[in-house]
């Protein structure tokens, strides 16, 4: 009877372990399905009508997407300091940007953001960079 028993366990178990074999394992591995790269697009839409007229005006290649990435972390850091205060910098500043500087963009992305600051500054007469 204990035989009988013993033999119904193992039987039992062996599909069990034929499951977590390392053979199986190696195959699993096989099977992973890896993402070739982030698909993920972002575009910057500015609601004022005169930013795409001043956009074309501007020069396309003239910096590198690390120069864009530098400044535009500096000019938002100062856009929302000024949001967060606006009856010190008389309310211009109407909406919190939420940019993240380790999220990858992307050139034109980073390229029209920082041409915004700009327009903004020359349209408004006033300096985003805290450095000037």
């Amino acid at each position: 009877m204990k035989k009988l028993k013993f033999l119904a366990v193992l039987f039992l178990l062996l599909p069990s372990c034929a499951i977590f074999s390392p053979e199986n394992r190696q195959d699993q591995a096989d099977l992973q399905v890896i993402p070739e790269s982030d698909s993920t697009e972002y575009e910057l839409i500015v609601m004022d009508l005169g930013f795409e007229t001043w956009l074309l005006m501007q020069p396309q290649n003239l910096y590198s997407l690390d120069y864009y990435r530098t400044k535009n972390r500096l000019y938002v850091s100062e856009w929302n300091y000024r949001y967060l205060h606006p009856r010190r910098y008389r309310g211009l500043y109407e909406s919190y940007i939420n940019y993240d500087p380790s999220t990858d963009y992307g050139l034109e992305f980073e390229r029209r953001l920082y041409y915004y600051f700009k327009y903004f500054e020359q349209s408004n007469g006033v300096r985003l960079d805290p450095g000037f």
